[in-house]
């Protein structure tokens, strides 16, 4: 059986390493232009041929997202930009519109496609039509339940990537109008320009009654009724291999690095389990505990086993939970035992007891006991952003370990 690939969002080049460092088969991330995600970072140019580079040098992929929905004008400099990412080759594109697809395989015929989730693809003669074309996978459209899945691998001979962790969007498979229509067609979702407005706040007014508000819920503060809870199929890795999904997708090109570290880390041990102990196989409930400490709202299964009632909705807040703080990073290179080089990614404290994640998934404590500045000069705290320091501490950590605490209620 071919294992089921970790496919992990890489927003930034320091998200893309952490990603593949702690696990992931492949990433997913965009350039500058023709991507969903316009405020999540993105590559360069340059960036692009980089990350290529970097990922192929572990033997791992990258897939850079081409999916927008576009107008016209949004087709200028397309043809060469497609030639580009197969010039350095890239190991696929995500498409979701036909004539961006068919400009692809006129002008960069060697550069492979996966269809986006974009293109909702629901049912198995659209996954055939696809792949007829000529694509090599379909992303699903989220609203797929694994069943359903199961019956459109069973029909067509295709890689299926199915969305398998993180936020979801309350839009059919993220086709949504409603940044559009807030901010008078100046940001286009469906052009990488999400506002989010999925997560505001509302409230019923009735047409007659102008400036009387009800709540939707019985809550004086409103309600978040378009906000769902996010996705979480830790609990489900065989049902999701043995569904026939080739590629699980973690969401969150826009998350910080210690999200994908963390979550990719959690799948990471799922998917090696599953395929090491067959039949043995059992869900440890650390992987859920260590998803519960990255930044989330309550978690779903969403439409894989049935279409989800008012459970999967988030009717409380907008903001996800951040039950813990990332204070630092480990670097390459140390000195004596106990000894790291650290960057500092929010303040700590000699004294301090802080919980580590290594890039194998081990979870641990570790006490600073010294610090020292690059000066080197003693200090008693590490306060300045991304300031590197030497730390000694208990225990020597693996290079690009990730410090964190509990963070403060």
């Amino acid at each position: 059986m071919k294992k089921m690939e970790l496919l992990a969002p890489a927003g930034t080049m320091e998200k893309m390493k952490m990603a593949l460092l702690y696990g992931a088969d492949a990433v997913y991330l965009a350039g500058k232009v023709f991507g969903l995600r316009a405020y999540g970072g993105n590559f360069s140019m340059e960036e692009l041929k980089e990350a290529v580079s970097y990922a192929h040098s572990m033997g791992k992929k990258v897939y850079v997202t081409v999916n927008i929905i576009p107008r016209n004008e949004d087709l200028e400099g397309l043809d060469d930009y497609l030639k580009y990412l197969e010039s350095i080759h890239v190991d696929a594109v995500l498409i979701s519109d036909l004539g961006v697809f068919s400009l692809c395989r006129e002008v960069a015929p060697h550069l492979p496609i996966h269809v986006s989730t974009q293109a909702s693809s629901a049912n198995w003669r659209t996954v055939k039509m696809w792949k007829d074309l000529g694509a090599e996978r379909v992303v699903l459209a989220r609203e797929v339940s694994v069943k359903e899945m199961a019956d459109i691998r069973k029909k067509v001979d295709i890689d299926l990537e199915v969305f398998g962790h993180g936020a979801m969007c309350i839009s059919w498979s993220g086709r949504c109008l409603l940044s559009n229509f807030f901010t008078n067609g100046k940001r286009q979702s469906n052009r990488g320009e999400c506002i989010q407005a999925c997560r505001f706040r509302y409230a019923v007014m009735e047409e007659s009654r102008p400036g009387q508000y009800w709540p939707v819920e019985e809550d004086e503060h409103g309600t978040y009724i378009f906000n769902s809870k996010d996705l979480c199929m830790i609990d489900h890795i065989p049902e999701l291999i043995e569904g026939g999904a080739a590629s699980l997708k973690i969401e969150g090109r826009m998350k910080s690095v210690y999200y994908v570290a963390a979550v990719v880390a959690a799948y990471r041990k799922a998917i090696d389990a599953y395929y090491a102990e067959g039949g043995a196989y059992r869900v440890r409930p650390e992987w859920r505990e260590e998803l519960e400490k990255v930044s989330h709202r309550p978690y779903t299964t969403a439409f894989a086993f049935q279409n989800p009632d008012h459970s999967a909705q988030e009717y409380v807040k907008s903001q996800p939970e951040q039950p813990y703080d990332f204070v630092g990073l480990i670097l390459p290179g140390h000195g004596e035992e106990g000894t790291n080089q650290v960057q500092q990614r929010n303040h700590f404290k000699v004294g301090e007891i802080l919980e580590y994640l290594t890039p194998q998934g081990q979870v641990g404590l570790v006490k600073i006991t010294r610090l020292v500045n690059r000066d080197g000069e003693e200090v008693d705290k590490a306060p300045h952003p991304l300031e590197e320091l030497t730390m000694t501490g208990d225990k020597t950590l693996p290079a690009f370990s990730i410090l964190r605490r509990r963070a403060k209620k």
